[in-house]
C-alpha cells in the first residue's frame, strides 16, 4: 500500500558553497532514501532550502561588502547548483527569506504563544565590544562548565550534549574576531521547554529503533530542560508578530527557531505552487504518513527535542495542554536519521582551516555518482569517517569501474557483437536460474536496508549481486561458446537480466549512470529523473525572484522490482560507464584539493 513519506532535509546556511562533508550528512543519504521510496511506489515529499537568517549571513555579508539579502541570494544560487549537480531530487528546495516562510513561522509562534509555551525573560546577551553588534550564542566558544570540553559553543556543548548559556562558558571568546564578548541585560522571548518534559519524554520513549547515536544522545535531553530563547537582537530575520515587539528594529526570531519551522513552511509553499494549497496535509495531518529527518549529528538536539516541542505546542499537546493551532494536528518526526562527521586527517572539514573539498570542484573533476557511491559505502553513517583520496580511488576503480562498469560493458558488448539485440534464453541451465534467483531476492534485502536508512549494507548487498554476475560470466565463458550459440545466448540473456536488476538496485545510489545503463540496454525515456533549478517569483513578495530546486519525478520509469528484459530489443555498442582513476591520485589528490596535514 502506498504511503505518504516526508523527507525533511537539514537546511544549509547560505553563507558559502557546500563541501563534501556537508552533503555526506544531509544530502546524499536523503536522496538515496527518497529515490528508493518513490521506486517502491510511495508518495514522497522531499523538502528543504537555504537557512538565510541570523548572524552567519550578516558576518559573511560584512566580509564581502554586501547586504545580508545579497549574500543570501548569491549563495542560495550556488548551493542550489551544487545540489542539482549531485542529483538531489527535492520536490522543493526553497529558502527562509520567502514571504511564505515568514507567515508560517509567525503563525506557529502565535499558536505557541496562545497556548502558554512562550514566556518573556530578561537575560544576558553578548555584545561585540568593537562593533556593538549582538553575538549569537553559536558564535561564542569557550570551555564547557559541565564537562570541561575546550570548544563548547554558547548554546550547547557537542561533547556532553548539554544546553548552555554563553555567559556560563569559561573564558568565552568570539569566533568572529577572538575578542572577549561583553554581556548586557536584554529582554527576549523564550520557549518554555520545561513545559514539555512529560509529553516530550513520553514521545521519545517510543523511539527505541532509531540509530544508536541518536538514541544515546536523546537519553540526555530530558535531564536539562531549560527555557530556550527564540528571539535575538538582530536586524536580519523574521519579525515578531506581537504588540511591543513587531516594531522594534533589532528584535527578530532566533535563526534556529524559524529554520526548523522551514520543514513545514516549505511543504506549504510546495502545495501552493502545485495548484492544490491543501496538498501538504497529506504529509503533515495524515496519521498514516511517515516523516524522516536527515542531518549531521550536531543537529540532533533541534530535531529530537526542539522541533518536536514546537509541534507539540502548536498541537496543544504539551504538558500545559492548549488548543490545536491553525494548521491542525501536525505529525511529529517518525525517525531522526543523523549521520556522524566526514573528516579529513581526523578533523572536521573546515573552510577557515583550509581543509575543505567543495562539491562543485569534486563534481567538475569526478562527476556525481562516484561521490554518491563513496558516501553511501564509506561515509559517516554511524561513526566519524576519514575521507582519503586513496580510499576514494580504490572504491572508484575496483568497485565502480572494475566490478560494475566491467559487468555492464562486457555483457552488452558480447550481446551486441553476437546478436545485435537481447538474445532469447533457449538453452537455460541451473546456474542461470541460480543467479537470477539471487538477483530477484536482493530486492527484498536491499529494500529492507534502504527502508531503515542502512545505506552501507544496502549498497554492499547490491554490489554482491554484481560480483556474483561477474563470477558467473567467468565460469560460463560465453566467449568460448561459438559452437553452441543457443547456450551462449542463454548465458548472455541471464547476464543482461542481472545487469538490468543490478541497475535497478543501484539506481538510488547511482542515478546518473543508471540512466546510461537503461539506455545501453535499449531503453528509452527517463529512467531516473533529475532535479531542475528554476527561477520563480516569490508567492508573497512582488518582484522577488527565488531560485528553487524541483522536478517531475512521477515521470521516471524506475520501479523497485525485477522486470524481465525484452528479447529482441536492439543493443548498441556500449561506452565505458566509469573511467578508472590514476592510482597516483590516491597519494596526493588533485592539485586543487587541500593537503591533509
Amino acid at each position: 500500500m502506498s504511503i505518504p513519506v516526508l523527507t525533511a532535509v537539514a537546511w544549509p546556511y547560505a553563507n558559502g558553497p557546500r563541501h563534501i562533508g556537508h552533503v555526506s550528512g544531509f544530502g546524499v543519504p536523503s536522496d538515496v532514501f527518497s529515490r528508493y521510496q518513490r521506486m517502491a511506489g510511495n508518495r514522497v515529499l522531499m523538502v528543504s532550502g537555504t537557512d538565510e537568517h541570523g548572524t552567519p549571513i550578516t558576518v559573511q555579508a560584512d566580509k564581502e561588502g554586501l547586504t545580508s539579502q545579497q549574500t543570501a541570494d548569491k549563495y542560495t544560487r550556488q548551493i542550489g547548483q551544487d545540489l542539482q549537480g549531485l542529483g538531489l531530487t527535492y520536490d522543493l528546495f526553497t529558502r527562509t527569506s520567502t514571504g511564505n516562510h515568514a507567515e508560517v513561522t509567525q503563525q506557529i509562534f502565535l499558536a505557541l504563544h496562545r497556548n502558554g509555551y512562550v514566556v518573556p525573560k530578561t537575560t544576558t546577551g553578548a555584545i561585540s565590544p568593537s562593533t556593538g553588534r549582538t553575538l549569537p550564542d553559536r558564535y561564542i566558544e569557550g570551555t564547557c562548565p559541565i564537562c570541561g570540553y575546550d570548544g563548547a559553543r554558547g548554546d550547547q556543548c557537542d561533547n556532553c550534549g548539554n544546553q548552555l548559556d554563553a555567559a556560563e562558558l569559561i573564558n568565552p571568546k568570539s569566533r568572529i574576531n577572538g575578542e572577549t564578548p561583553k554581556f548586557v541585560e536584554t529582554e527576549h522571548l523564550f520557549l518554555d521547554l520545561p513545559a514539555f518534559t512529560e509529553s516530550l519524554g513520553k514521545w521519545l520513549s517510543t523511539k527505541t529503533d532509531w540509530r544508536p547515536n541518536v538514541v544515546n544522545f536523546t537519553k540526555n535531553l530530558l535531564d536539562d530542560m531549560r527555557p530556550r530563547p527564540i528571539t535575538r537582537d538582530l536586524d536580519w530575520g523574521v519579525k515578531i508578530p506581537l504588540d511591543g515587539w513587531r516594531d522594534q528594529p533589532l528584535k527578530r526570531f532566533y535563526v534556529w527557531f524559524d529554520a526548523v519551522i522551514g520543514y513545514f513552511s516549505a511543504s506549504v509553499e510546495w502545495a501552493r505552487r502545485s495548484g492544490n494549497p491543501d496538498a501538504w496535509q497529506e504529509f503533515w495531518n495524515n496519521p498514516d504518513a511517515r516523516g524522516y529527518y536527515f542531518m549531521g549529528k550536531d543537529n540532533i538536539t533541534f530535531h529530537a527535542q526542539i522541533w518536536p516541542a514546537l509541534l507539540l505546542g502548536h498541537n496543544g499537546a504539551g504538558d500545559k495542554g492548549g488548543q490545536v493551532g491553525p494548521y491542525g494536528r501536525l505529525n511529529l518526526p517518525d525517525e531522526i536519521v543523523s549521520s556522524e562527521f566526514l573528516t579529513m586527517s581526523g578533523s572536521k572539514f573546515s573552510t577557515s582551516r583550509g581543509t575543505v573539498i567543495y562539491v562543485n570542484d569534486f563534481l567538475r573533476e569526478f562527476g556525481p555518482d562516484t561521490l554518491r557511491y563513496f558516501i553511501a559505502v564509506a561515509g559517516p553513517e554511524t561513526q566519524d569517517t576519514d575521507f582519503t583520496w586513496d580510499e576514494f580511488v580504490r572504491r572508484t576503480n575496483f568497485e565502480l569501474a572494475n566490478e560494475w562498469g566491467n559487468l555492464v560493458n562486457r555483457s552488452i558488448s558480447m550481446a551486441h557483437k553476437n546478436n545485435g539485440a537481447i538474445p532469447a534464453p533457449v538453452k537455460p541451465a541451473p546456474a542461470d536460474e541460480e543467479l537470477k534467483a539471487l538477483s530477484r531476492k536482493a530486492f527484498e534485502t536491499v529494500g529492507g536496508h534502504l527502508q531503515r536508512s542502512r545505506f552501507k549494507l544496502a549498497a554492499t548487498e547490491a554490489m554482491r549481486v554484481v560480483s556474483a554476475a561477474n563470477r558467473y560470466l567467468s565460469d560460463q565463458e560465453p566467449w568460448k561458446l561459438k559452437d553452441d550459440p543457443e547456450r551462449r545466448d542463454a548465458v548472455l540473456h541471464t547476464a543482461l537480466q542481472v545487469v538490468s536488476d543490478a541497475n535497478t538496485l543501484l539506481t538510488p545510489f547511482l542515478p546518473h549512470s543508471a540512466q546510461k545503463v537503461h539506455e545501453a540496454l535499449g531503453g528509452t525515456g527517463v529512467w531516473a529523473a533529475q532535479p531542475e533549478l528554476q527561477d520563480v517569483e516569490d508567492l508573497d513578495i512582488p518582484g522577488r525572484i527565488n531560485p528553487i530546486l524541483t522536478g517531475d519525478y512521477a515521470a521516471e520509469q524506475a520501479r523497485w522490482e525485477s522486470i524481465p528484459i525484452e528479447v529482441g530489443r536492439p543493443l548498441a555498442k556500449p561506452t565505458p560507464l566509469f573511467a578508472k582513476l590514476d592510482p597516483k591520485l590516491g597519494e596526493t589528490g588533485p592539485e586543487w584539493a587541500p593537503i591533509a596535514q
